[in-house]
């Protein structure tokens, strides 16, 4: 009965220890993978910080008006005139909800009652 008690300590600790070995890389894998999942990030940021200064020097006002001089009568621009604009009595703005007043509440009461402070 020792030797089977032997032999089944002598299975479980090599069990257990290719359990481990298993682990040990896989944890290492993952630590890799996630390096490398770090890194592909910060060169993603960099990268959109690079595309961000330069749709910030394509968007220059004084580009984007030189431009717009360059190409006016090729791309059939019209000028802005005050005329193309509507007022602000022609913006037609939603009607004021109709909402009862159910319940009013005396402000100068409530006041009063939560601070303890009577108003002059």
């Amino acid at each position: 009965m020792r030797t089977f008690f032997y032999i089944l300590t002598t299975l479980s600790v090599i069990g257990l220890a290719f359990w481990a070995y298993r682990e040990n890389y896989a944890t290492q894998a993952a630590l890799s993978e996630t390096n490398a999942l770090r890194q592909d990030i910060r060169e993603a940021h960099e990268r959109l910080a690079v595309l961000r200064a330069e749709w910030a020097y394509l968007n220059r006002p004084d580009r984007l008006r030189d431009l717009a001089e360059i190409n006016f009568d090729r791309m059939g621009l019209l000028e802005l005139h005050p005329e193309q604009f509507g007022y602000v009595d022609q913006v037609a703005y939603p009607p004021d909800p109709l909402v009862p007043i159910t319940n009013p509440v005396d402000v100068i009461n409530l006041t009063e009652e939560t601070t303890g402070e009577a108003r002059p």
